[in-house]
């Protein structure tokens, strides 16, 4: 018996119901976006889905899972060519994505660096090396959104970067616990641990003592500072496409709000009400100064 073979459309579908099963503190493929680009957004993210899946599920050895990887690799490269597996939804997807929207092959494998070193690299010894993987992780996706959107002019790709590594940065605030628990790793630079007194055994006892609380202060302002530079992307984008950006910057300021306030317990991770997220849509629909305030 044979596996079904996808069209475009069919694998598009395919994406856009994984991507609907997952929860985000940030929407993925969201009504707000122009109906267009629903679809191909949807295929990214199953890429990264599956990707991430490698990197961290199951019981794979380091060895088994950087071989995932590869083929991944490999994978998006026959897409490129248009030479996708038709039995793979993600793949169909993607290649015509990548045909209709002249979407960089480069970014796709950028995000899989990043996914090696989520096998190989657990900490960070400053933050420009922390930045570097954002770099790879993160700031792809918003630069592929742009390059849907026909917007990837240099000044969007830049203000794109900020805000993407901003987000990366506080989704680690969030999950500090989880990562080193489930995963051995730390996202926080290591020079800056040491500066503010705070060692491993904070994370593995979840300890929000005042050392803790200073680094983690540290953290979020410069993560503030980064988001804001990175703002008035929102603004300069029009229709629904920048209002998806709004969107997305205010949701991210807004949960790093409730990270700055949560001293007596580093560990744990916000979620958004519904009082939050109205405040969020209503900030995106009639933006004031400056996006992400």
């Amino acid at each position: 018996m044979h596996a079904a073979v996808f069209t475009p459309q069919q694998a598009y579908q395919h994406c856009l119901h994984e991507a609907n099963r997952h929860y985000e503190n940030f929407p993925v493929a969201s009504r707000l976006l122009p109906s267009a680009l629903r679809a191909p957004v949807a295929a990214i993210y199953s890429f990264a889905r599956r990707s991430d899946d490698w990197a961290d599920e199951g019981e794979l050895s380091d060895a088994q899972r950087l071989a995932g990887l590869d083929a991944m690799a490999q994978a998006i490269d026959e897409a490129a060519a248009g030479r996708a597996d038709p039995e793979d939804a993600t793949f169909v997807a993607l290649a015509d994505a990548m045909s209709r929207y002249a979407l960089p092959v480069s970014l796709f494998h950028d995000l899989l660096t990043a996914f090696r070193q989520d096998v190989t690299h657990k900490r960070y010894a400053d933050f420009g090396e922390l930045m570097q993987y954002c770099r790879c992780s993160a700031n792809p996706i918003g630069r592929l959104l742009l390059h849907l959107g026909g917007k990837a002019e240099a000044r969007k790709l830049a203000l794109s970067d900020a805000v993407c590594s901003s987000l990366q940065l506080i989704n680690f605030y969030q999950d500090l616990a989880q990562d080193y628990e489930e995963m051995g790793r730390i996202y926080l630079p290591q020079d800056e641990m040491q500066r503010f007194a705070v060692t491993e055994a904070h994370l593995a006892e979840r300890r929000s003592d005042g050392a803790m609380r200073a680094l983690m202060q540290f953290q979020y302002q410069r993560a503030d500072k980064l988001l804001r530079s990175g703002a008035p992307l929102g603004r300069e984008l029009s229709g629904r496409l920048g209002l998806e950006i709004r969107f997305i910057i205010n949701a991210g300021a807004r949960v790093l709000w409730l990270l700055r306030r949560q001293e007596g317990d580093l560990f744990s991770r916000p979620r958004l009400s519904s009082k939050d997220y109205l405040r969020i849509a209503a900030d995106s629909v009639w933006p004031k100064g400056r996006s992400g305030g």
